[in-house]
């Protein structure tokens, strides 16, 4: 099973590796893994989603916590949350034509960012299920390069139920 971790930690040279080290060590994946500021300077937020069962879930958390520059950390994945992905993909037109690869981006609210001689970049952000769903669909394409954010996800508060 996917877990959703959050964890809200120091803004400090080496706090990322050091969480790294923490779980690799101890033998679990991590899959996906997005870092980024938040609205205090002093603070960044770390997106992961681990692979395993509610016992590597809890060895995580566990060790995760125990780390002096974590502030708090939180499985999201049975709360109520938003997570998105952000997919950046080039995909070749010489054979196919352009119509096939902007009907794919309507289909999927991706937009074109780039428009080169012979390719079309598309952006795609969605779910673990819209993002899966695309990947399906770009079987049929000749994908010339791509490039995944992975995960990243806020809480929503119980006030708009």
């Amino acid at each position: 099973m996917k877990h959703t971790l959050t964890a809200l930690v120091e803004n400090k040279p080496g706090v990322l590796a050091h969480i790294i080290g923490v779980i690799s060590g101890r033998g679990y994946n991590i899959e996906t893994l997005c870092v980024g500021p938040t609205q205090d300077n002093s603070c960044s937020k770390i997106t992961m989603v681990v692979l395993g069962d509610d016992h590597v879930l809890d060895q995580v958390t566990q060790q995760v916590t125990k780390q002096i520059d974590v502030l708090q950390v939180t499985d999201v994945t049975r709360q109520r949350h938003i997570s998105r992905e952000l997919i950046l993909v080039e995909l070749a037109t010489d054979k196919i034509g352009r119509a096939p690869v902007i009907e794919l981006a309507t289909l999927f609210s991706a937009q074109i960012v780039t428009v080169q001689a012979s390719s079309l970049t598309l952006q795609m952000t969605g779910d673990e299920m819209q993002v899966a769903d695309f990947l399906r669909t770009l079987r049929d394409f000749d994908v010339i390069d791509i490039a995944r954010s992975g995960v990243i996800a806020v809480t929503r508060g119980n006030n708009d139920e």
